[in-house]
């Protein structure tokens, strides 16, 4: 639970841009808020050894934002868009709400993509992407990439 804490404060550090002990403190309270009505009810499996990997799933979020933010930016600068916007079914491997309710949270949160929708059997997101040159080469990115990592903390 006190890695949990850490990493959302961390995280909310990271996203408002602010370190100042006031901040710290209000990423640290909205925190433990979170963590008090989001339980991970049934979950006795999600302990410290499972912080490496949430780390690390919060790095990899980090960098995709960075590059993306950097894509997008170069999109707009550009005297002629290039981009080819789509919408792409993306087959899930995981199971679990949990884990699909963060991967589809992390797509929307990169910019530049969006996730809009779960088939009712639970098995694919869809995902709209501001630049899908090749549908396939983005399917495999978001389950290497994304999706993994999720897995990885969540199931």
């Amino acid at each position: 639970m006190l890695v949990a804490l850490l990493l959302l404060t961390a995280a909310w550090v990271a996203l408002t841009g602010e370190v100042t002990p006031g901040n710290v403190l209000e990423g640290a309270l909205v925190s433990a808020l979170l963590l008090a009505l989001v339980r991970f009810r049934g979950r006795r499996d999600l302990r410290l050894s499972k912080a490496p990997k949430a780390a690390g799933l919060f790095l990899y979020f980090l960098k995709e934002i960075l590059l993306s933010n950097a894509a997008v930016a170069r999109s707009i600068l550009r005297p002629v868009s290039s981009l080819s916007p789509g919408i792409v079914a993306v087959p899930l491997d995981l199971t679990s709400d949990a884990g699909i309710t963060v991967l589809a949270n992390l797509i929307t949160l990169t910019p530049g993509t969006l996730s809009l929708d779960v088939s009712p059997d639970r098995r694919t997101l869809y995902v709209h992407a501001l630049d899908v040159g090749d549908p396939d080469t983005f399917r495999r990115e978001v389950k290497e990439g994304f999706e993994r990592r999720v897995k990885e903390v969540f199931e």
